[in-house]
């Protein structure tokens, strides 16, 4: 009895499971058979088909890429088979130092502009749209038709019996059986088919990849451009402002030392120290840039430096001696140097850990600290940044920042050492 009875729930789970399936796959063949009864409506005449025809049209682009949705939430729920829908996601909107705004595939004047534009020009290039129309096409014909057995048994079983003959009644006797019979694995049809005709191809990926780089490429432009600015404006109002004053106190005591020579050694012991001053300020300008033990020593060797100068107490635990490529060290420097300075501005940590290992292939950095926790990657903020600048070698940034803490964050980046 206990066989029975989980068969009978397998039918009608399989049974509800090809009823939605069939009527997924069915909805853009119903609006081209609406558009089609529309038209015969009509009087079928020459050109009266043009009206059902574009609003078929419409229908079936509106209508791709739900149903495809729907395709991928079904197997996923009832099978665990998950396909990556494989879209393109709009990359940021980022406004140029020339006031322009750039928005992955050219430059706009606004920023509501360069939105619109990168709507419409993702859409049509998006390789993605043509295979969820593809795929509307080939669902009706594959999953649809096999998923539509057992209603169409149960169609025709109903049918049979309201009618006295024979023949019908065996008619509904045999659609009765064919229903029972297919109805649990008739739906199954739907995840081979998905997986076949859903997942992103070779070119929808590599696609993926020349947007992402391409976004990129802009964030590093604009990266460039405000590290430059910043450079600039630290040594116009620091370094160089020293320097002039500098020039003024020797040029004054160079005319002193013959009318007033103590006053003229008092301006020189002023130039003595604005030069220290301004040779501290260069150095620090030099350390924000490239600190010079990076260079020397290395990132393990860097990071225990800035360990020591930082406001927390922070542990640095390196299981390896690596040297690894200057742009990868440097932008893994950077990043261990961000995530320790939010930790102190955001977090109000008192402690710190950083650990920096490698496996076969990454190089893994780990940070943790004790502060208040609530940490996350938000659109335009600092971790954002972080994780793009990673990506650029094709590594990824991780955060775990349950509220009340602690932080964790963790940097994967291939690299081969030397």
């Amino acid at each position: 009895m206990r066989q029975v009875g989980t068969w009978a729930a397998g039918a009608c789970v399989g049974f509800g499971r090809a009823c939605v399936v069939t009527v997924v796959s069915m909805m853009v063949p119903a609006v081209w058979a609406a558009a089609v009864a529309l038209w015969i409506w009509w009087g079928g005449g020459a050109w009266t088909w043009i009206a059902p025809f574009v609003w078929a049209c419409i229908g079936t682009f509106a209508l791709s890429r739900p149903v495809c949705r729907m395709f991928r939430s079904l197997v996923a729920k009832w099978t665990a088979t998950v396909i990556p829908a494989g879209y393109r996601q709009a990359g940021p909107v980022t406004r140029m130092s020339t006031g322009y705004w750039w928005n992955g595939f050219g430059y706009e004047r606004t920023r509501r502009d360069a939105l619109m534009d990168q709507r419409m020009r993702l859409w049509w290039r998006d390789p993605a749209v043509w295979r969820d129309l593809r795929f509307t096409g080939i669902a009706p014909i594959t999953a649809g038709v096999i998923a539509a057995i057992p209603p169409a048994g149960v169609a025709a079983a109903v049918l049979g019996f309201s009618r006295s003959e024979l023949s019908a009644r065996l008619i509904g006797v045999l659609g009765l059986v064919v229903a029972i019979a297919g109805a649990p694995y008739a739906w199954r049809a739907a995840e081979p088919v998905a997986v076949r005709f859903l997942r992103a191809s070779p070119a929808m990926a590599l696609a993926d990849r020349v947007d992402e780089l391409t976004a990129q490429r802009a964030d590093t432009t604009v990266a460039q451009a405000a590290e430059i600015r910043r450079i600039e404006r630290d040594l116009h109002d620091g370094a160089q402002a020293r320097l002039v004053a500098l020039g003024l106190s020797l040029a004054t005591a160079e005319k002193l030392m013959e009318t007033d020579p103590e006053r003229g050694k008092a301006l020189l012991r002023e130039a003595r120290i604005g030069a220290a001053t301004s040779l501290t300020e260069l150095r620090e300008l030099v350390q924000g840039i490239s600190p010079p033990v990076l260079n020397e020593r290395g990132l393990i060797d860097a990071v225990r430096a800035f360990a020591l100068d930082s406001p927390l107490e922070v542990a640095v635990s390196a299981d390896v001696q690596l040297r690894l490529d200057p742009p990868i060290e440097s932008a893994v420097y950077f990043g261990i140097t961000e995530l320790v300075t939010n930790a102190v501005k955001h977090a109000r940590a008192t402690r710190a850990r950083i650990s920096i290992a490698r496996d076969d292939t990454d190089l893994v950095v780990e940070v943790e600290d004790n502060g208040r926790g609530g940490a996350g990657v938000r659109d335009g903020g600092g971790l954002a940044g972080l994780r793009r600048r990673l990506a650029v070698f094709d590594g990824a940034l991780e955060i775990t920042s349950p509220a009340g803490g602690p932080t964790r964050a963790r940097m994967t980046v291939p690299c081969e050492s030397s």
